[in-house]
């Protein structure tokens, strides 16, 4: 017991001196920026991304505190206090951590059970909370370390190179270099081989096929026999997408349960797509060349396929991985008895949130690139004989499917329709509309020239609200789908120094949020990965909201709201594929 007892008066003693090393207004911020994390933002979160929200955000607050106190010092704008009161000061800061941590701790999961209630989500078990605790501690500390042992590096350099150079000089090329060490371990080897691994495990993804699908027999479809582009060739979300959708009999069923179209009318959707080798197969061209020999493809299938004598024609951008949401595709095809055709081709077999960080220009370049080719096409047919053409993306899809037109009066002169779905907010042309709205409207939910060519449609569970602004709707119509709650249009890196307008907006499927300089941002950031992880009609899910926006745009012309309702009670919810 003696024994015991001494190993725990020198465990004790080096909790003491390893506690006086930390910055009392770092602490003072840290907690402050504890409490912060806790409170509810766009998506209910798990508790381990929480745990890494809050250390992260411990981390960076206790940064900002303990830099202001090194500048207060620096600059004798503090005043030493005295023994009392240092001990008194640090008792205080210790109970409100006692008081603090647990209370918001129980906030927190207050905020995320309503969070959890108003998106129709099963509840998170009490043991989350203490777990996300320990893991946010953890971290904070562990690169709370990682930071030490960079400043400790540092303060060796300037001390070695101070035999030879002023302190002062010694200590700032010391910090240099240190700094400049660590970016590029951190870029060329981190950050480098990361992506590398991840190009390596997704590379293997895009060779599978998706459980249940099967090379397509219908010459309507690319990888068919028939088909210019080969199955093995289309990548795994392009084999998904060729080999899905309704058959003609359930579109049959469908149509028979109404008086829009003759069920003897109904055809065979048509899917054309090209993956990324079926242009290039030996991977000799450079990426303009590659686009463009796709591009080539997809028309060349849009021929085969005489794809020019359907109703309506959709020009689709994936997502990174090549992904075409079947909400939209199923919606189209029961909407007009398959007499109707898409085009998409794949650009990258990497995820939208990877593509997102490391390469914004292939997806407008790849939307430009197919449009483009299938827009000159088209235009060779007879103007009253083709199809309706339709521009469409879906998130990254939709950043790259704006990418072919410069601005409204582009997407007028060379659309039928435009319908961009769950847009991120880096987006130019989203991003004029949006700036630019009519005085009076909100960000989330924008008017723009009073609605007169542009709208946006924000409903949870429907896009029904793209007919509410008065006034008369001119074609062609630009559909802009989005949700309050979608955090993927709204992350942003100017969230770590700037309050957007979205913030302070109240939204019909998300709690008040308060803006806080980076808390926001790993908010925000962590609510991108889990966007899709949430019941449709709300986050990035939008399956439920194609009928409307497709209905607005060219639906068939019988068609009418009841049908609207049918479609979309048909539909059901599905989770994101990208």
């Amino acid at each position: 017991m003696e024994r015991i007892g001494h190993l725990m008066s020198r465990l004790g003693a080096v909790l003491r001196r390893y506690g006086h090393t930390f910055s009392p207004s770092g602490l003072t911020v840290a907690l402050i920026f504890y409490c912060v994390s806790m409170t509810p933002s766009l998506i209910p979160r798990t508790w381990l991304y929480q745990g890494l929200l809050t250390g992260l955000s411990a981390l960076g607050g206790y940064a900002i505190g303990a830099l202001l106190g090194w500048v207060l010092r620096t600059f004798g704008f503090s005043t030493p206090w005295s023994e009392k009161v240092t001990r008194v000061a640090w008792w205080g800061l210790a109970g409100l951590t006692l008081i603090l941590v647990p209370w918001f701790l129980v906030l927190g999961a207050h905020w995320q059970s309503a969070l959890r209630t108003l998106f129709g989500m099963e509840q998170s078990a009490p043991i989350h909370y203490i777990k996300l605790l320990a893991l946010a501690l953890v971290l904070a500390l562990l690169l709370l370390q990682i930071g030490r042992g960079l400043r400790w590096c540092t303060r060796k350099a300037a001390a070695f190179l101070g035999r030879w150079i002023p302190p002062h000089v010694a200590k700032l090329i010391a910090a240099v270099a240190v700094t400049a060490v660590t970016v590029v371990v951190v870029n060329g080897g981190l950050v480098n081989g990361t992506l590398d691994a991840l190009n390596s495990v997704y590379a293997k993804v895009d060779e599978a096929t998706p459980a249940g699908a099967v090379q397509p027999t219908n010459a309507e479809r690319s990888g068919s026999p028939e088909s210019l582009a080969s199955w093995d060739t289309l990548g795994n979300q392009g084999r998904g997408f060729v080999s899905g959708g309704p058959t003609v009999e359930e579109i049959t069923d469908f149509v028979a349960g109404g008086d829009v179209i003759a069920p003897a009318e109904v055809r065979e959707p048509i899917r054309v797509y090209a993956g990324l080798d079926s242009a290039d197969a030996a991977g000799s061209l450079d990426t303009d060349e590659s686009l463009k020999a796709a591009a080539d493809l997809v028309v060349a299938e849009l021929n085969r396929t005489d794809a020019w004598d359907r109703e309506i024609l959709v020009v689709t951008t994936t997502t990174g991985t090549g992904w075409v949401d079947p909400g939209m595709s199923e919606a189209l095809e029961y909407m007009h008895g398959g007499n109707s055709a898409i085009a998409a081709m794949q650009y990258s077999f990497l995820p939208s949130w990877i593509s997102i960080l490391s390469d914004r220009e292939t997806p407008p370049a790849a939307g430009k690139a197919l449009y483009e080719a299938v827009y000159a096409a088209w235009s060779t047919k007879p103007a009253d004989s083709r199809p309706f053409l339709v521009a469409y993306g879906i998130s990254l899809g939709s950043f790259g499917a704006q990418g072919a037109f410069s601005g409204l009066q582009d997407i007028s002169a060379r659309t039928e329709g435009a319908l961009f779905v769950g847009t991120p907010s880096f987006t130019p042309n989203w991003r004029f509309f949006t700036d630019n709205r009519d005085p009076g409207s909100l960000e989330y939910s924008p008017v723009f020239e009073e609605g007169r060519q542009v709208r946006f449609g924000t409903d949870v569970n429907s896009a029904a609200n793209i007919w509410d602004v008065p006034g008369t709707w001119e074609t062609p119509h630009v559909v802009y789908i989005q949700h309050a709650s979608d955090a993927v249009m709204w992350w942003s890196m100017d969230l770590l120094w700037r309050e957007a307008d979205w913030i302070s907006e109240p939204g019909p499927d998300r709690m008040e949020m308060t803006w806080v300089p980076i808390v926001t941002f790993w908010q925000v950031t962590f609510d991108m990965f889990v966007a899709a992880d949430v019941p449709s009609g709300h986050g990035h899910d939008y399956r439920q909201s194609y009928v409307d926006g497709l209905s607005a745009l060219g639906a068939p012309e019988a068609w009418t709201p009841a049908e609207t309702t049918r479609l979309r009670e048909l539909m059901g919810p599905q989770a994101h594929g990208d």
